[in-house]
């Protein structure tokens, strides 16, 4: 798919949508969470997903993962193997994803906790995002999560952090309600960053 149909919805949508994306890194960093927003946004907005959570043995401080397809066409199988695009918030989750990123892909990584990128296929444009700092600024520490999943959709464009938004009470407690606003600004800082980096 070509960079325009990827930041222009519409065009993207008429030429044909087929994203793979993987969200990894610490239990507790909030990847099932971010990957379940996005995957809800996706289907508000009449795409196809599919969304496949993993955890480590632990839950926090063990490793997460999840899997999110989203298609203008029918999935055939929710499992990625090598994805377009790689959001990726631990060093450990670098060293097992990076490898299998497709030539030409996106990755997207904390580097707060991450100094250095390696093992990264030819052609991959790679976006360091200072995410705890980012998250800071939104309001909370705890927004880190929605700053990287910001950064994924600014650089991707097939849908906005507004609609990410929207969709925050669909997956949240209501006990969290009061984090929406947050939340929201740290996905519109998130992204605001990776676009200043086209």
């Amino acid at each position: 798919m070509s960079q325009s149909a990827i930041r222009n919805p519409q065009s993207a949508i008429a030429t044909g949508l087929y994203e793979e994306m993987v969200m990894a890194g610490f239990g507790g960093q909030g990847i099932v969470l971010a990957g379940k927003l996005l995957a809800q946004a996706a289907m508000r907005a009449g795409l196809e997903v599919t969304y496949m959570p993993s955890y480590g043995a632990e839950v926090r401080g063990g490793t997460a993962n999840c899997m999110v397809i989203v298609s203008n066409k029918p999935i055939a199988c929710p499992v990625v193997s090598n994805p377009n695009s790689l959001v990726i918030c631990n060093k450990a989750s670098l060293s097992k994803f990076a490898p299998r990123l497709k030539p030409g892909g996106l990755l997207i990584f904390n580097n707060s906790l991450i100094q250095s990128v390696h093992s990264v296929p030819d052609g991959v444009a790679v976006i360091g995002v200072p995410a705890e700092g980012l998250a800071v600024e939104a309001g909370s520490p705890k927004s880190a999560n929605m700053v990287m999943l910001g950064a994924y959709l600014g650089k991707r464009g097939y849908l906005s952090p507004e609609q990410a938004a929207e969709s925050l009470p669909d997956i949240l407690a209501e006990r969290h309600y009061k984090m929406i606003p947050i939340n929201a600004e740290a996905l519109r800082r998130g992204a605001d960053f990776a676009l200043r980096r086209a």
